[in-house]
């Protein structure tokens, strides 16, 4: 079962830091090589959380595949980024002084994550992700982002992340009073664009 084997950080120490940046690995990555992606983000001054995912994985199985087959790992994730969070608030971080980035696996955890336990955090960024599960089950995802960016990023076509998927969880988010913006980058594959980068840094950290 997943669960935090470290987090990593990065950045100015999390007890002297106002604004917090917790970042999420994709399927295969590590907390370094996510941490890394900071250098090109407008974070000084931000202590960087990165969390490891046990065998550089969140959940076995595709994000579309049914929720129950990939449990108890997603719960178990779902639950490293609570205790990532309340790591923050324990160290005096308001919930408006938190920012997700995630990749891929990642982005997706973070966007379920957010889902089930919306408040008004500082801002979000997911590249190439969604919401989880064959089907969207909107039960789970309660309460109010009051207008919180998110910046949903994908490429289109995408082999694990389909774009229709994407969209709707930019309806969902919507719907829950976030601010989403959605960029979609036609045949660019599943990496990063350096434009996502320019956006996320006007869009959350300008």
């Amino acid at each position: 079962m997943t669960h935090v084997s470290d987090i990593i950080t990065a950045g100015r120490a999390l007890d002297a830091a106002e604004k917090v940046l917790i970042m999420v690995h994709g399927r295969g990555g590590s907390a370094e090589d996510i941490l890394a992606l900071a250098q090109h983000l407008r974070v000084d001054g931000y202590a960087l959380l990165a969390p490891q995912a046990t065998n550089h994985t969140w959940y076995p199985l595709s994000f579309m595949a049914p929720v129950t087959d990939n449990e108890p790992w997603l719960r178990s994730a779902i639950d490293v980024l609570s205790q990532t969070v309340q790591h923050a608030v324990d160290a005096g971080v308001k919930h408006r002084d938190i920012y997700f980035f995630g990749f891929s696996q990642g982005a997706c955890l973070i966007l379920e994550f957010l889902a089930r336990h919306a408040t008004r955090y500082g801002g979000a960024a997911a590249i190439i992700g969604g919401v989880i599960g064959a089907q969207i089950d909107r039960r789970p995802y309660n309460g109010d982002f009051q207008g919180m960016p998110i910046f949903l990023g994908t490429s289109n076509p995408d082999f694990h992340v389909p774009l229709e998927r994407v969209q709707a969880t930019a309806d969902i988010l919507n719907e829950m009073h976030a601010e989403v913006t959605l960029q979609v980058y036609d045949g660019f594959g599943h990496s990063i664009h350096p434009d996502q980068i320019n956006r996320i840094n006007r869009l959350l950290f300008a």
